[in-house]
């Protein structure tokens, strides 16, 4: 009887589903999109129904545990969402103990950029290295920091939240209510945002002609038939996701910055630019350093998820061994 676990990636957009096996491969996977703005109680029902779509045909296979990554801010010591912008109703929420509830197996819970991190050290583009920031670029911007080989969590299980560094003094406002976050300016979202704006107010592009939709699919299609304003978003984008990445650099000197999330499907048109503001403007010694594009695409958190699932289910029979040897050595 072999042994998977379920990843499920929570994100303010979609919300992911896999079976993941031990060597990280994903054995089947389902996502929708997520009801952000239903609450926590019809959340939690995608999952369950996502979760019991995967695990009605596993033949002899045991799952041993299932791996929930989640955005943030949440208390992964508590397993209580603290307050996730992306997802109404999930404020001081007790997130783990209510999935517990719901399912027959251990829950393990992880802020989403820490899962994505966890999922590309061990299986993905960050195999084999000690010093790593992995950087999701989507409806949010998160992150997650592995530093001498180890996973950086600090106080609450709540470090990486790179999104919410400043980058504009006195700037656009963000969802977490500050002012000038690295999110509100580089994230999938704000990029969109941004593109909107610009298109209605230029006569010289085809982005929006005829009603079209406005997002980063369209400018990045617009941009290769030649259009100036496309061309010119994705130019500032890639030199604010560079801005960003420089301090990252400056305040973790990783061996490498892994660039995840949905903008990462455009990584080839935005990596000169970002590598291009690095060169430029990091200090000397951190100037070699490479940004990747994810190995593991949109898979970087479901399976960074299922790995903790085996972990943790790895500690309970690391346990159970214990405390049966100590039954034997001291007979009641």
């Amino acid at each position: 009887m072999h042994e998977i676990a379920i990843g499920i990636d929570l994100g303010g957009t979609q919300v992911r589903a896999a079976l993941v096996g031990a060597r990280g491969e994903v054995i089947a996977r389902a996502e929708e999109r997520t009801d952000a703005m239903a609450g926590p109680d019809r959340v939690l029902a995608q999952i369950g129904a996502l979760a019991d779509g995967l695990t009605a045909d596993v033949g002899t296979a045991r799952v041993v545990g299932i791996g929930i990554s989640t955005p943030g801010p949440i208390d992964t010591i508590s397993g209580i969402a603290r307050d996730i912008p992306t997802l109404a109703g999930f404020a001081d929420f007790p997130l783990k103990a209510e999935l517990q509830k719901r399912f027959g197996v251990p829950v393990s819970l992880e802020n989403d950029g820490i899962a994505a991190a966890i999922g590309e050290w061990q299986f993905g583009a960050g195999r084999g290295l000690e010093n790593l920031v992995y950087v999701t670029v989507s409806t949010g911007l998160g992150g997650g920091v592995i530093a001498d080989g180890r996973v950086l969590r600090g106080r609450k299980g709540m470090a990486g939240h790179i999104g919410h560094m400043s980058v504009m003094p006195d700037g656009a406002l963000c969802l977490c209510g500050n002012r000038g976050c690295f999110e509100a300016y580089g994230s999938g979202t704000a990029f969109t945002r941004r593109a909107r704006d610009r298109a209605f107010a230029c006569t010289e592009t085809r982005l929006g002609a005829e009603g079209a939709a406005v997002d980063s699919r369209a400018v990045f299609a617009a941009a290769r038939s030649g259009d100036a304003l496309a061309n010119t978003l994705i130019d500032e984008e890639a030199e604010i996701l560079g801005r960003g990445f420089t301090s990252l650099l400056h305040i973790f000197s990783p061996d490498v910055i892994i660039m995840g999330g949905g903008l990462s499907h455009e990584f080839e048109r935005l990596h000169p630019g970002i590598q291009r503001y690095i060169a430029e403007w990091a200090m000397p010694a951190f100037k070699d350093v490479r940004v990747v594009c994810a190995a593991l695409g949109q898979n970087s958190g479901l399976i960074g998820a299922a790995a903790l699932a085996f972990l943790a289910a790895d500690m309970q029979n690391d346990r159970q061994l214990s405390s049966s040897q100590a039954a034997k050595s001291f007979p009641m």
